[in-house]
């Protein structure tokens, strides 16, 4: 059961996600990681157990949803998963949100 927790830590906005089917929503993902969790390998019946937990999909699209999964654990682990840049914020931390809003507003 290891191995499949170590998938459902995955961030819920993997680099593939647009060779998924549109109908597989953020909401099912999370529900498909939680449902991954519960049922690991040795599971019998896992994949039927997952689609009805997801809901609205098939066996098959949850086994084709689990090695997306896999190829963007892969790539974030082997360091082709590009690091976002996050913009430093320009506003001192040592004031606060109102300082702040007051500041604008130039009063």
């Amino acid at each position: 059961m290891a191995s499949t927790k170590k998938f459902s830590s995955s961030s819920s906005s993997s680099s593939s996600s647009s060779s998924c089917s549109s109908n597989w929503t953020a909401e099912k993902n999370k529900l498909f990681e939680n449902a991954l969790a519960i049922y690991d390998k040795e599971t019998p019946d896992r994949w039927n157990k997952i689609a009805k937990i997801v809901g609205g999909t098939t066996e098959e699209e949850v086994k084709r949803q689990y090695e997306i999964l896999k190829e963007d654990i892969n790539r974030i682990e082997s360091g082709k998963f590009p690091i976002p840049q996050y913009r430093k914020c320009r506003r001192s931390s040592n004031i606060s949100n109102e300082e702040q809003r007051l500041k604008n507003l130039k009063l």
